[in-house]
């Protein structure tokens, strides 16, 4: 690429940010234009297509964020996701006595749920009150939840190419047929009754006297009781060598296999960061061989983290508005609706100017003011349902993020809000979503004053996170027109969520044509 234009392009980029800071919709631009007859400001809607592709199975493996639970969507459908998730030692070759009788107290899993710290208080006496973020479906819903020793051991390298293993997520069978005991056995809301609590825990001392000493709060999670007698005889009896290097503890525990199942007509889906999960073994000894006084006993801890290599793993029960509407997808003048669907799920692919739009812009000079895509939600399908924060565009050719995404520093409101000006963020009236408005101005600013440049195809996605342009590998890769497709974005394979846009492809005439997908290109060209 010619790096002299793109200089050029940073100067007027950072010019454009500092306006957008004062007014993030550029539909009136021009109008701050005075005394000044010499430039006129003009709107094309040149030509875009945008049609439907499946995505299938993806790579899940060691993601930042995982999902678990049950999500039920009235335009897509069922979605369960399990996981499943290495264990090692926290400090490894701990110091077990077997000869000062060690009997353990409890063995608890706790992992934190994400929180909205906007949303979180607390009182004086120091209890606090949190809003979970991350959670989607009914308040309260259940699930049976199971938490089994994993049978399966995670590779880090695949022997045959010596690259990093890789697991999809329609491998669910490869742990739930191999999996172990069921290792969460206490009260009923820890396991077939299961519900992502936002209750604080609070877990106080107290003297000889009855009166509190101390007071721990625990922060919203999944906090589970586990089976004391597995981890006595699995830890606590461990054969000699197999907790003294975690390399050799990885294949002597497995892990855990994380199993969701309904229970009950309603369900609930969170995505959770386990890696910030432990495993706690309290216990107590004796002293010594020679002091056996009960009073005396010494207490001590075990902790494991849920590190190591881990694997979402989805099973989808699709309904047929869905499947129909990504099973013939009209890649020549495009589709009427657009379904984005995270996961093991569907996105879209774009087509921006036809025959020779982009040569008579090339050939015109004119200055390009701002560039953009609006895309309206259907909300007739979405009706009630959880719309996704932000979609994501993308070159789709070369795999990478767009030029007007590079670019852009604005900060929001959290990092997810990101890169304001580039856009891609839901629109709200009455906290019900309207649409999503992206902006490539850069990106064809670029495409019309350098001729070498090629019109690449674009793809579209949900996102859970803007920052994170990383990608994940299709297990089946797709063709699109002589474009190979192989990966998809990780953002897209975190979010569990989809949204249904209108798409091009809607007649003039049509009671829902002005919701159609446009590109609009505002320029500036010379009396």
């Amino acid at each position: 690429m010619n790096t002299t234009p793109l200089k050029k392009y940073i100067l007027f980029t950072l010019t454009i940010i500092l306006f957008a800071a004062c007014d993030q919709d550029f539909n009136g631009i021009g109008t701050d234009i005075i005394g000044d007859d010499n430039f006129e400001i003009t709107k094309i809607e040149p030509s875009v297509v945008a049609f439907n592709q499946n995505i299938g199975p993806v790579q899940s493996n060691n993601l930042p964020i995982n999902a678990l639970g049950i999500y039920n969507n009235t335009a897509f459908g069922e979605t369960t996701a399990n996981f499943a998730t290495q264990v090692v030692l926290q400090t490894v070759n701990p110091t077990i006595d077997t000869a000062l009788k060690p009997v353990i107290e409890s063995v608890i899993l706790y992992i934190p749920y994400f929180t909205d710290a906007t949303k979180t208080t607390t009182s004086t006496d120091g209890d606090s009150t949190y809003t979970l973020d991350s959670i989607y479906g009914p308040k309260d819903a259940k699930i049976k939840l199971g938490v089994y020793e994993s049978g399966y051991y995670m590779r880090d390298f695949d022997p045959a190419t010596q690259d990093g293993q890789v697991y999809y997520s329609n491998q669910n069978g490869l742990f739930d047929n191999v999996k172990g005991q069921r290792l969460n056995n206490g009260e009923a809301a820890q396991n077939d009754e299961f519900v992502f609590s936002d209750a604080e825990y609070k877990e106080e001392t107290k003297d000889s006297d009855g009166k509190v000493t101390s007071t721990v709060r625990t922060a919203p999670g999944m906090r589970l009781n586990l089976d004391i007698n597995y981890f006595k005889s699995k830890i606590l009896e461990a054969p000699s060598g197999k907790l003294a290097t975690n390399d050799v503890f990885k294949n002597y525990f497995r892990g855990l296999y994380f199993k969701v199942e309904k229970s009950g007509t309603y369900s609930q889906l969170a995505l959770i960061n386990f890696s910030k999960g432990t495993i706690t073994i309290k216990y107590k000894e004796n002293k010594s061989l020679t002091e056996t006084d009960e009073k005396d006993r010494v207490s001590k801890s075990i902790v494991l983290n849920l590190t190591g290599n881990s694997v979402n793993l989805f099973q989808n029960n699709y309904l047929p508005i869905y499947s129909d509407g990504i099973a013939s997808p009209n890649s020549t003048i495009g589709d009427e609706k657009l379904f984005l669907k995270g996961g093991e799920g569907s996105m879209a692919v774009i087509d921006i100017f036809k025959d020779n739009e982009l040569d008579l812009l090339r050939k015109s000079k004119y200055l390009i003011n701002d560039a953009s895509l609006t895309f309206t939600i259907d909300a007739a399908a979405m009706k009630n349902d959880n719309e996704p924060n932000r979609i994501y565009l993308y070159d789709l050719n070369n795999k990478r993020q767009l030029l007007d995404y590079s670019l852009d520093a604005s900060i929001g409101k959290t990092s997810k809000l990101n890169k304001t000006v580039h856009g891609g963020i839901i629109e709200e009236v009455e906290k019900k979503g309207t649409r999503y408005k992206i902006r490539l101005t850069n990106h064809i600013r670029n495409l019309i004053s350098n001729d070498t440049v090629t019109n690449v195809k674009l793809g579209l996605v949900v996102t859970e996170n803007i920052n994170d342009v990383s990608i994940k590998k299709l297990a089946t890769p797709i063709s699109i027109n002589g474009v190979g497709i192989k990966q998809i974005p990780t953002s897209s394979v975190i979010n569990p969520l989809g949204i249904v846009l209108f798409g091009n492809n809607i007649p003039r005439g049509d009671k829902d044509y002005e919701k159609r997908l446009k590109f609009e290109i505002y320029y500036t060209k010379p009396n």
